[in-house]
């Protein structure tokens, strides 16, 4: 594990009102149709890559970034399964969603991509990179739900309780008609962001409109407590035997990580970007105090120029022993 390298600011593309989220399209894997962003590069020797969202986020969580980076990536951004416009899926563990972001590179045959996830999709990331390394380039993970001891000390632990409960889904749905988009909204930001203030207005206004589309979507209260009890499974199995633990797979990750954290997250221990980083044998790390969960919109240029310091890094020869 090394510190991270940001790349001066100047190389990203410069900031301009808050774009809109990306174009969008919709691509059949393994029989459902999955929901996927594209943001155009602006240049043509730029290289594939795709970014994975959080439980409960879309892919609009990294309009942001993706536009700071179209010099340097022709990005696609999904809508995991049962969230955003995607289809429901009859599984939501971590193998399952990892199967089908397997299914979706192999189906866009780009070749090897530069993998982005956050929080969840972090996890996911994990998964695939350590068991399909001929697919990805490189590894961001952005404070990823890697396994702690206690995730009831986090902004989720007073949903652990639901799970148990057989008409969980059922609970989890009334309960969220009971609070107004607005508030909810602002809830979600809190949750997220480490200053909720940093959100501008145009992503607030997005976010309320996904929390609208949520409150229409008969599947998702299901899709939500089913991804969140598999993500717990996740955390269970880590720590025994086998190969499905979490911790195990990181160790076999070859391609070069970034691992970005924020002090302030309140949904996964802040302590964990380091260990994950720790865990990854070609791994930088990035800890930024003040921000949450979401960095990659709470401070979009920084986690930019943190990506573009690890691709000018391994893109840069290798020096020469002297003599």
């Amino acid at each position: 594990m090394k510190g991270a390298r940001l790349s001066d600011d100047t190389v990203l593309l410069p900031d301009d009102d808050a774009p809109p989220p990306w174009p969008a399209r919709r691509v059949e894997i393994g029989g459902s149709m999955l929901h996927v962003r594209d943001t155009p590069a602006t240049r043509p020797d730029a290289e594939p890559a795709v970014y994975v969202h959080g439980l409960g986020g879309s892919s609009q969580n990294f309009t942001d970034v993706a536009g700071l980076l179209a010099g340097r990536f022709d990005a696609q951004a999904v809508d995991l399964p049962g969230f955003g416009y995607s289809d429901p899926s009859p599984r939501y563990s971590i193998p399952a969603f990892a199967a089908t972001l397997t299914g979706y590179l192999e189906h866009a045959d780009r070749g090897p991509v530069h993998l982005i996830g956050n929080s969840l999709g972090g996890s996911i990331a994990v998964r695939v990179a350590a068991l399909r390394p001929d697919l990805i380039r490189s590894l961001t993970l952005i404070s990823p739900a890697m396994p702690f001891l206690d995730p009831r000390r986090t902004a989720h632990g007073p949903y652990l309780p639901v799970l148990a409960l057989p008409l969980a889904d059922r609970i989890f749905a009334w309960g969220m008609t009971r609070i107004p988009v607005e508030e909810m909204a602002e809830q979600v930001l809190a949750a997220c962001f480490g200053d909720p203030r940093k959100a501008s207005a145009q992503r607030r206004a997005e976010a309320m409109d996904e929390i609208r589309l949520r409150y229409t979507v008969e599947h998702y209260p299901s899709a939500y407590l089913r991804t969140l009890r598999g993500l717990v499974s996740s955390f269970l199995r880590a720590y025994l035997p086998g190969r499905n633990s979490m911790w195990r797979l990181a160790t076999e990750i070859t391609a070069p990580t970034l691992v970005i954290g924020g002090l302030g997250d309140r949904l996964i221990d802040p302590r964990v970007p380091a260990q994950v980083a720790r865990a990854i044998p070609d791994s930088r790390l990035l800890i930024l105090p003040g921000v949450g969960h979401v960095a990659q919109m709470e401070v979009p240029r920084l986690v930019a120029r943190a990506i573009v310091g690890m691709l000018d890094e391994i893109s840069a020869p290798a020096a020469k022993p002297a003599g």
